[in-house]
């Protein structure tokens, strides 16, 4: 089993930055496809950005691509999501996700590829 806890959200105005925080727990920690979806009230869930704990290949949806990185702390099994320059579409709840992959064959941008979800965290960004 893997647990999975974000933090790091909040308030923050248009142009602002906040970095986000997943830590993961669990025997197999070491294995994982990590993940942040995020879901705008009234919208489906998406993808944002995924990393794996076992390679350096990070991927981020076109919408963040030049905003978002996402990263990772092997030693505190803690995986980031650093979110510059925001937009009041940005506003969402954000969620960490986790499966076992393997990351080639995981399609990453698929809600129900994941086996591992935490809380989320709840992003506001005025205007």
């Amino acid at each position: 089993q893997v647990a999975l806890v974000e933090s790091g959200g909040g308030l923050v105005q248009a142009g602002g930055s906040l970095r986000l925080s997943c830590a993961a727990s669990g025997r197999t920690v070491s294995s994982l496809v990590m993940a942040w979806f995020r879901q705008a009230p009234g919208k489906e869930r998406e993808f944002v950005a995924a990393t794996s704990w076992s390679v350096e290949s990070t991927y981020l949806a076109d919408s963040v691509k030049g905003r978002f990185t996402i990263s990772k702390d092997n030693a505190r099994n803690t995986v980031y999501l650093q979110m510059n320059s925001l937009r009041p579409e940005d506003t969402a709840v954000y969620f960490c996700a986790a499966d076992q992959g393997p990351l080639l064959t995981l399609r990453l941008w698929i809600v129900e590829e994941y086996d591992y979800w935490g809380q989320g965290t709840q992003v506001t960004v005025s205007s």
